[in-house]
This record gives C-alpha cells, structure tokens and sequence, in this order.
C-alpha cells in the first residue's frame, strides 16, 4: 500500500467518492446510499474515510451509527458500509487498510461493536463472525450469514440482541429489490 494515504473525507472528495463506489459497484446505488446517509442523523464524518493515492480517491469506507438492542438495554454500534476500491487499484490492501483504521478508530472512540453485512470470507479476516452465532438477529432482510459482527469491547455480545440498522439502510435495501 505505498502511497496510500487513509484519511476522513472532505468536501472536495465527494465527486471522487462517487466515482470510486460507481466504478466498484458498476451501479449507482452504493453512491446514492452514501449520499443518503451523509445527509442523514447516523452519518460520522470521522467514519468516512478516502484511501488517496497521489492526490486521487481510489478507496472509500463509511461506517455509521447503528443500534443493538439486549433485552432493556440499548448501546450504540457502528455499522460499515459501503466499502468499495477503484477496480484499477484492487488486491492492493487498500480495502483492508480503510478497515483497519476505521476499526482502529472505533476502538479509540469507545465504541463497543461493530457490524456489517457482506462477504463472510473476507470480513473474518478483520475479526468478524456471523451474528447469529452469537445469538444476535437484525432488522434488515438479509441472510443471516452475511450479517456478521464484532466484539469491540469484551463482553458486549454476552446477551441475545439484535442488530437495528438505521432508516436510511431499510430504505436501500427496498430501492435494490
């Protein structure tokens, strides 16, 4: 990954950024989602990060707020996504460098969890596992093994829960269908 620069995104990255999920995705959906929660309650701006390489945006990663619910209980979470590199720059650790400081990041801040729904093989290599296996279940329609999870903070997937992913996710997942 040399070259790379990991860094949160500025205004003058968002045309970029759009590009990068554009040409990730080779659809526009992931870049309206971005932009959904960007200009919604969930969105960090310190989560969304840019992989930069000689001054142009090859990487970017966002995660949010999101929720889990234990019995009584409600803790705040993040959630990632989406994640995309540009195709001419893959298999180069940039993916993985944006995952490692945004979970580098997290850990910082105190949050206690993080969640994603995606590619099980290759979130494990982050520390992730399927939720249910932890006896969490969640809000999106998703199938259960690519809702996967993990522990920031020792002991916070000690009780049954589930994940509750914002209303701007729902609203994605039904645009898709």
């Amino acid at each position: 990954m040399t070259d790379i620069t990991i860094r949160p995104e500025s205004f003058e990255d968002l045309r970029g950024i759009d590009i990068v999920n554009i040409s990730a995705f080779e659809e526009e959906d992931e870049a309206r989602l971005v932009t959904a929660i960007r200009h919604s309650p969930v969105y960090l701006p310190e989560f969304s990060l840019v992989a930069e390489n000689h001054g142009r945006i090859v990487g970017h990663l966002m995660m949010f707020l999101a929720r889990l619910d234990q019995q009584d209980t409600r803790i705040d979470i993040l959630a990632l996504a989406p994640m995309s590199v540009l195709p001419s720059h893959s298999h180069r650790g940039i993916g993985s460098g944006l995952i490692t400081a945004a979970l580098e990041q997290a850990r910082k801040q105190g949050f206690p969890a993080g969640v994603v729904t995606g590619y099980p093989d290759y979130y494990s290599r982050f520390g992730f596992k399927p939720a249910y296996l932890k006896k969490l279940d969640c809000n999106l329609p998703a199938e259960k093994e690519t809702v996967l999870a993990l522990e920031l903070k020792e002991g916070v997937f000690d009780k049954a829960g589930t994940i509750i992913y914002p209303q701007v996710i729902h609203q994605f997942y039904e645009m898709s269908r």
